[in-house]
């Protein structure tokens, strides 16, 4: 089922990869106006999500900002097709890094990388910073249960040089790395919610009490990583720029959890700034604190 599912989706992937990116972006107005007014797409999650964590707005701002959200996601995800064939060229002219002689100068220091980035603005295309590095790179990601589809990401990513670790994968892999002296930049996208029950801490995100994935500061004390922090601007449509900001260069030195809620300021702030380029479709708000 799986296989054949992917034989029966993989051309229609193909055809969009090929789209020259005018056409990509009429495509991604039609396929905007099903996923949005037509079938809703976890629109009330989104609703939901905005409403709580920018009280602050009007409704008629926050049906805005919803609105331009679902724009941008279809984008997004187009985008993401996109790079099956897109060239180097391409991609580095609509993907430009601002201040690599920070991220390089780091390199020069001989440890490894935690790079903490959010589900904001083009995070896919963030893997292409792997074009510029010396570093081996690798991507945390969630496996797709459709194997084939999970491969299909996995080359995609190659393209890049970036290797991706499913999450069993990545303590392990970070180790021997360790071990190995193999100097690598590891990419964790730390926004998200954690199951419950495997929140070590819980902290104030957009003003609600909300546990956090603190498994990016702890990879970084255990095995003496630089933390950078990768914030992402959409310029305009198609158009992003990626600047690079120093957490922690000895983050052993720094008290638990201090980098985890750090990471969370700094996410916050690109929300403050453009709310409609985060990903709303998560349950970030799901799980509430015992008392």
């Amino acid at each position: 089922m799986q296989l054949l599912l992917f034989i029966l989706v993989y051309p229609i992937i193909w055809l969009i990869s090929i789209l020259p990116f005018r056409l990509l972006y009429i495509f991604s107005d039609f396929v905007c106006f099903l996923v949005y007014p037509v079938f809703g797409y976890r629109k009330k999650v989104v609703r939901e999500n905005i409403a709580r964590a920018l009280p602050h707005l009007s409704e008629k701002e926050r049906l805005s900002i919803e609105k331009k959200f679902y724009s941008h996601m279809c984008d997004m995800f187009l985008e993401m097709i996109k790079t099956m064939n897109i060239s180097q060229k391409e991609m580095e002219k609509r993907f430009v890094f601002t201040n690599l002689d920070l991220y390089r100068d780091l390199e020069k220091k001989g440890k490894s990388i935690a790079l903490l980035c959010a589900h904001y603005a083009s995070y896919e295309w963030a893997v292409s910073m792997n074009y510029h590095i010396t570093f081996e790179g690798y991507g945390i990601y969630k496996k797709i249960n459709n194997k084939y589809f999970d491969k299909l990401i996995k080359n995609i990513r190659s393209k890049f040089n970036a290797t991706l670790l499913n999450t069993r994968e990545t303590i392990p892999t970070i180790e021997r790395n360790y071990k190995n002296n193999h100097l690598s930049v590891y990419g964790l996208a730390s926004d998200q919610s954690p199951q419950a029950s495997k929140a070590y801490h819980w902290a104030k995100f957009m003003g609600i009490e909300t546990p956090v994935h603190t498994g990016a500061e702890m990879l970084a004390k255990r095995f003496d990583m630089n933390v950078i922090f990768l914030k992402n601007k959409k310029v305009k449509r198609g158009y992003y720029e990626a600047t690079f900001e120093l957490m922690a260069d000895n983050p052993k030195e720094v008290p638990n959890y201090e980098i985890s809620e750090d990471f969370l300021r700094r996410v916050e702030k690109q929300i403050y700034e453009a709310p409609e380029f985060y990903l709303w479709t998560h349950k970030r708000w799901k799980h509430k604190k015992k008392k």
